[in-house]
């Protein structure tokens, strides 16, 4: 059976390849979740390793969506900035959340490190980079986390950035050498196989259609079986339908843009001396990576709240490449490609309680790799009953996304965002 992941680069780099069965006829299950991306599979897993017996529903293959198609950089942050949480929850809860998002990043490498996930390949290092003349608050920014998390970031003049990157973009940087990139469908398979291993179960090609969990006994029907427990968990992100109408109302749809080069090691070696991946901080950013030890590189940026042609946006993102390293205009694209990732109005992650014994985690904002990997686990406590972290997400409800309103208003900000940047640089 061919599993039906779109052409990316990492579908066509998976370690393994076997696909599950569609879920047909009566189940039972401790635990329902329905999404079989990151958040939907750590949960699940998190379940598994307290005793219980989840199903995951999947539309089509694990990971299919933003969760086996990203930028795979491991890092901690939420899409929300650090001020806008304060200011909605108070400075010592931001504090705690933030806390959580370290947590994550540990949690995504201890995975990889104890389950021995073949083909994740995880690189230590993330170098933030800026693209004008100004470092006080750099220096401000990483006093701060230092005194605050105990997390060390490192300073980077230009002529230490250029001892790694050979650009004439970029004027100040930190380095977090703890921050990691991965390969995310594969790491996401691995988490799926040991889901498997302690009990749990997994149907693809099964897209829920219905969904009653405002009894005791919750009901998900899919085309061709029904799954039946005492709990739900929606984790769909992204691609959250019409299932549950109030997430759909809550969760807006943006796309964003990757591509992959040729295989160039001595080109890109001229440009980019360094495994570390490299976002930069502009507020409409881009971010990449060397793959296969040097072989390729991906890039990835640009969002829009439509769905835009990959191969058309892969050109917007040749101008930055060039841009930033004309010695790379020769370098070939191979792959281009797209995915949704689900947003709140608010950019902070949704995960919370809708009903008795129904649940919802979803809304990552670009940054599900390490805030999944605690937000699952924190859903997994509340549960089993072994926690009440889950209560640190309570101030980032359900809100209502505005609709093809909001969609129209996050593109405009998008727009704005890119202006700022034009601005600030010159």
């Amino acid at each position: 059976m061919t599993l039906p992941y779109p052409a990316t680069y990492y579908a066509k780099t998976l370690t393994e390849s076997r696909a599950r069965p569609m879920l047909q006829g009566v189940e039972e299950a401790d635990v329902i979740v329905v999404g079989g991306g990151l958040a939907g599979l750590v949960t699940a897993l998190e379940l598994a390793r307290g005793g219980l017996k989840p199903l995951v529903l999947e539309a089509q293959a694990v990971g299919w969506g933003a969760s086996g198609r990203n930028g795979g950089i491991v890092s901690p942050a939420f899409a929300c900035g650090s001020e806008d949480i304060a200011a909605r929850v108070g400075v010592e809860a931001a504090r705690a959340l933030h806390r959580l998002t370290i947590e994550g990043v540990d949690r995504v490498r201890g995975y990889i490190r104890e389950l021995r996930i073949e083909g994740a390949d995880p690189i230590s290092g993330l170098l933030n980079l800026r693209r004008f003349d100004r470092a006080d608050d750099l220096h401000a920014y990483a006093a701060e986390f230092a005194q605050d998390f105990g997390y060390e970031l490192t300073y980077l003049d230009r002529a230490a950035i250029r001892e790694r990157l050979v650009s004439d973009r970029y004027f100040h940087g930190l380095v977090d050498a703890q921050a990691f990139h991965i390969h995310p469908l594969n790491y996401l398979r691995g988490l799926a196989s040991e889901l498997e291993r302690l009990g749990g179960r997994i149907f693809e090609s099964s897209p829920a259609v219905q969904a009653h969990f405002s009894g005791a006994q919750k009901l998900v029907k899919t085309a061709q079986g029904e799954a039946r427990g005492p709990r739900v968990v929606f984790a769909t992100g992204g691609y959250t339908d019409g299932l549950v109408p109030r997430l759909k109302r809550a969760v807006l749809p943006i796309a964003t843009y990757m591509m992959v080069s040729e295989v160039a090691p001595d080109l890109i070696a001229s440009a980019i001396r360094t495994r570390e991946a490299i976002l930069d901080d502009r507020r409409a950013s881009d971010y990449y990576r060397v793959i296969e030890g040097g072989n390729r590189l991906l890039w990835g940026g640009r969002i829009t709240t439509r769905a835009a042609s990959a191969a058309g946006v892969a050109q917007e993102l040749r101008r930055e490449m060039v841009g930033a390293f004309p010695q790379l205009a020769g370098l070939r694209t191979e792959l281009s490609w797209s995915g949704q990732m689900g947003y709140a109005r608010h950019l902070m992650p949704q995960v919370g309680m809708m009903e008795p014994g129904a649940w919802h985690i979803t809304a990552f904002g670009g940054h599900g790799l390490n805030t999944t990997a605690v937000a699952g686990k924190v859903l997994a406590e509340s549960i089993l009953g072994e926690s009440d972290r889950l209560a640190m997400f309570a101030g980032f409800g359900l809100d209502w996304a505005g609709g093809p309103l909001g969609l129209a208003a996050a593109q405009a900000t998008y727009w704005k965002l890119q202006l700022q940047d034009w601005w600030r640089e010159r």
